[in-house]
């Protein structure tokens, strides 16, 4: 579940990221004034965990494997990565590929993404570990079937469960071992959520350093 979590989620994420902030790269799209400044107020305010709940309830997403994915979606920090990498592409390419009769979709598809390796890589990665790293999805909206619940909502449960014996235990003699048995699960579950990321972080290491320098530099 928590692998297929994260691949489905990630993929997604990064398809609509790159959908919205080609269009939103270009200066003359009508109306993006107003898109960016929309997009803008959600990276400072939201709707706050109970009306999340509530409209995840209403669209029938509450103990279903989607509420991983669709919420997850879109991130506008992201777009606002990916809308300056792509304002580094020169627009001769584009004027070229118009030229012999692409549309833009295909502009978009045989043009744009191959050029795009390394800040996808940088979504990618952004998106991926958010993925894996999430637990708080599955203790909020998978209440029923906890088959869908990711490997980190079990060991955010193992871990509190550990935690909460702790606390009231009484006998001195017990406690010092259940310090130690906490530990040890604690230590076990860091090791078991960053080993992946850390496995896959050198193949995406060269595209992630070029990506995350976009617009860091202007000439």
């Amino acid at each position: 579940m928590t692998i297929a979590k994260t691949l489905i989620g990630t993929t997604v994420n990064v398809f609509f990221t790159a959908m919205v902030a080609y269009p939103l790269s270009k200066k003359n799209l009508i109306g993006r004034k107003y898109y960016m400044a929309f997009g803008t107020i959600t990276m400072f305010f939201s709707g706050g965990l109970i009306p999340t709940f509530l409209l995840f309830k209403g669209l029938g997403l509450l103990n279903n494997f989607w509420v991983y994915v669709i919420p997850a979606a879109f991130n506008f920090f992201n777009l606002l990565i990916m809308i300056n990498f792509f304002r580094e592409i020169p627009e001769a390419l584009e004027e070229s590929a118009k030229i012999d009769g692409a549309n833009d979709f295909t502009i978009f598809r045989k043009v744009i993404l191959p050029l795009s390796k390394p800040v996808l890589a940088t979504i990618a990665l952004f998106a991926g570990v958010g993925q894996w790293n999430d637990y708080f999805g599955g203790l909020m909206y998978i209440t029923d079937n906890r088959s869908l619940e990711p490997i980190q909502t079990y060991l955010y449960r193992m871990v509190a469960q550990v935690q909460s014996s702790q606390m009231a235990g009484s006998i001195a003699s017990n406690i010092s071992a259940k310090d130690s048995t906490s530990t040890a699960i604690k230590l076990a579950a860091m090791v078991i959520t960053t080993l992946p990321i850390c496995c896959v972080y050198p193949f995406l290491q060269k595209y992630f350093v070029k990506g995350m320098m976009i617009g860091a530099v202007k000439e």
